[in-house]
């Protein structure tokens, strides 16, 4: 009987060591890469130095990329997934404004020469939204890596998860502590729009016919009026594609003018606008707008490593994806 009880604790106390040393169970950290291929986000930046060189308007689309990722099945790469039949995340209405693929997959190249299988995209993700943050003046932090990439990417799924344009608070709110992220989050992170352009679409309900009764001249009341008579030179009715400026003046620049514009009722989607519905998001707002940005640089800092440890596939799940458009 002792030898069975014996028995028994060690066969406990090995089944406690496997759950925990599990690679499975690995966590994300700071240099992960740091003995795999130690030249890892040197490579990532030069290829951003490159690209924002020539393309600058590539640096809020690829911020957002991580965003859309982070959203839908967590920081796992599943964005950058193609699909024969049209139905990953990338094909989703919510994503078809998403541009700069073709700059991940410079990267990942680049990043195969150098070390072979051993960088995933998801991480790539992570590491050119920071970096084309700093390429546009704004912040620079330390970037968790060591996710691995999933192999599942669904449409539905994108469009169940990604916060619309029109959101409300209530509806901004729920979507990021849906994700672990708090109301404090919220407002920090929708601080990303100070860079990159919308196509008029996303925003046009906001100038035409708000309240659904037909009427041409109908526009949101929390729209500030000298605003919307500047975006209806631009946007007309049903217009899809005119591209307009998310942060008039500095949309290239990563500064604290998203807040100003906010508290002046200039936010250019609902979801801004929301942010002074609510008396947490609404303090933050007035504090950024008040100081110049006083704490935004730190407070998206960090804001951003907790995005990016959302639903992260790690250990010796997923895989390592030597093309991100497809998995292995």
């Amino acid at each position: 009987m002792a030898a069975s009880k014996s028995f028994s604790l060690l066969l406990l106390q090995f089944i406690f060591v496997l759950f925990v040393f599990n690679p499975v169970n690995a966590q994300l950290k700071v240099g992960f890469y740091s003995k795999t291929c130690p030249q890892a986000e040197a490579i990532v930046k030069e290829v951003i130095d490159q690209v924002m060189s020539v393309a600058p308007s590539l640096a809020g689309p690829l911020l957002r990329m991580h965003f859309h990722d982070c959203f839908v099945r967590g920081c796992d790469g599943s964005v950058l997934l193609n699909s024969s039949t049209q139905q990953a995340e990338k094909n989703a209405p919510p994503n078809l404004s998403l541009r700069g693929f073709q700059i991940i997959d410079r990267v990942k190249s680049a990043l195969e020469k150098a070390c072979p299988g051993v960088v995933s995209c998801a991480d790539i993700v992570a590491i050119v939204a920071r970096d084309v943050t700093v390429a546009t003046k704004g912040p620079r932090w330390e970037v968790e890596t060591g996710r691995r990439d999933g192999r599942v990417s669904k449409l539905i799924e994108a469009s169940n998860n990604l916060i619309a344009p029109t959101a409300n608070i209530t509806t901004v709110i729920a979507g990021f502590r849906a994700k672990g992220l708090s109301i404090k989050d919220a407002a920090v992170l929708l601080g990303g729009h100070t860079i990159g352009t919308s196509h008029c679409s996303s925003f046009n309900s906001r100038l035409y016919n708000f309240t659904g009764k037909g009427i041409n001249n109908d526009s949101d009341p929390t729209l500030d009026s000298e605003y919307v008579e500047r975006l209806k030179k631009k946007c007309k009715p049903r217009d899809q594609k005119t591209l307009v400026e998310m942060d008039p003046g500095s949309f290239r620049t990563f500064d604290a003018d998203y807040y100003t514009l906010v508290s002046k009722r200039r936010g250019l989607f609902q979801s801004d606008a929301a942010l002074l519905d609510n008396s947490v998001t609404k303090a933050y707002v007035k504090l950024q707008a008040a100081t110049k940005g006083f704490t935004f640089f730190k407070d998206f800092g960090e804001s951003m490593v907790k995005m990016g440890r959302v639903g992260v596939v790690t250990g010796t799940s997923g895989e390592i994806r030597k093309v991100c458009s497809k998995v292995n």
